[in-house]
């Protein structure tokens, strides 16, 4: 959160675990959260940096170290949040990574890791999740895909297959689960401005080209910003996304509309 930032208060009292809030969209969507009203469980590979998030938020903020890929540390990261505040509300599977390479070039080992920290991570995320969601009357779940999910990107091959893996599962999920009052989303971002971003950049021959080239690639001419994805999920949490069910929400400068 910008210093001075206020936002409205339509989260007021909701309780969300955010994953991979450590840093990048993540970290953004929980300052977000909590600068909306809700108190976040900022769960996160990484424990310091999620410890350093939850204290930028203050007492609505609580950190949890957690690997996405493991069934008994999500449903322990869910228990905690429901120990802690007696239900949860919302749910973001944002936890992810990413490697450059097409499908020959692309390691079986990185294929693995992606699919587990990716499509894995977001269906245990939604395992354990929706029967506290339901427990506590309802809720809505939001998962980080990608305009990967939706259009060709090049030397994305895996990443590309894990992000269209969630948004099948957003979509088959929001169909199973409205019924039971809990609503179900995904968010496909463009190239945002983040640190695994400017890390892939910065080993390249001339990172300066790189990052000017995946400005161009987007109409709007500049990265996404991550308080723009923040924007969103704050959105589709709050009562104001009521009929927002099984929707993938772009978010992309306009790359996926050429």
């Amino acid at each position: 959160m910008s210093e001075g930032t206020t936002y409205p208060a339509r989260l007021d009292g909701r309780r969300a675990i955010v994953t991979g809030a450590g840093s990048g969209i993540g970290r953004a969507i929980a300052l977000r959260f909590a600068g909306e009203g809700a108190r976040v469980l900022v769960a996160d590979v990484d424990v310091a940096a999620a410890g350093r998030v939850a204290d930028e938020i203050g007492t609505n903020g609580l950190s949890h170290q957690v690997d996405v890929a493991h069934a008994t540390e999500m449903q322990s990261l869910v228990e905690r949040a429901t120990a802690e505040w007696g239900g949860l509300d919302v749910m973001v599977n944002n936890a992810g990574v990413g490697v450059a390479a097409t499908t020959p070039d692309t390691d079986e080992s990185d294929w693995d890791r992606l699919m587990d920290i990716n499509l894995k991570g977001t269906f245990l995320g939604m395992k354990y999740a929706i029967p506290a969601l339901r427990d506590s009357g309802g809720g809505c779940v939001i998962n980080i895909s990608s305009v990967a999910a939706l259009v060709g990107v090049a030397d994305r091959a895996a990443y590309s297959a894990a992000k269209g893996g969630i948004l099948a599962l957003t979509r088959a999920a929001a169909i199973d689960h409205i019924a039971e009052g809990v609503r179900i989303n995904c968010i496909c971002p463009g190239t945002v401005d983040t640190p695994w971003v400017r890390r892939i950049t910065e080993d390249l021959p001339e990172p300066e080209v790189a990052r000017a080239a995946m400005r161009a690639r987007q109409p709007h001419g500049r990265l996404v910003s991550v308080d723009e994805i923040a924007a969103m999920a704050a959105y589709l949490a709050s009562d104001e996304a009521g009929s927002i069910v099984g929707a993938a929400m772009i978010v992309d400068g306009g790359l996926t509309a050429r």
